[in-house]
């Protein structure tokens, strides 16, 4: 099996919310190989009358463009990158 690395519309990623906490997400829209549009669900306690809420997120960036802890997509298979906290001033 070879390693998916452009991303298609439909795609299954995991998305890292700006804390570092990952969501399965699901691609709607590719701009470049590392810009896409993403569709997730939202948290458990973010609901109204037809269940959990879907939560859209644009312009969202892939892990290896920033080398941030959160706020950028990942494919399914790639390790998330660890958290460092900000430097104390």
């Amino acid at each position: 099996m070879t390693e998916q690395r452009t991303p298609e519309v439909g795609q299954h990623v995991i998305w890292h919310d700006p804390t570092g906490k990952p969501y399965d997400a699901l691609i709607t829209a590719v701009w470049t190989p590392t810009c896409i549009n993403i569709v997730r669900v939202g948290d458990e306690n973010e609901t109204d009358q037809y269940g959990r809420q879907i939560k859209r997120e644009t312009s969202q960036s892939h892990g290896s463009v920033n080398k941030v802890h959160g706020f950028f997509w990942r494919f399914i298979h790639v390790e998330p990158i660890d958290y460092t906290p900000p430097l104390q001033r």
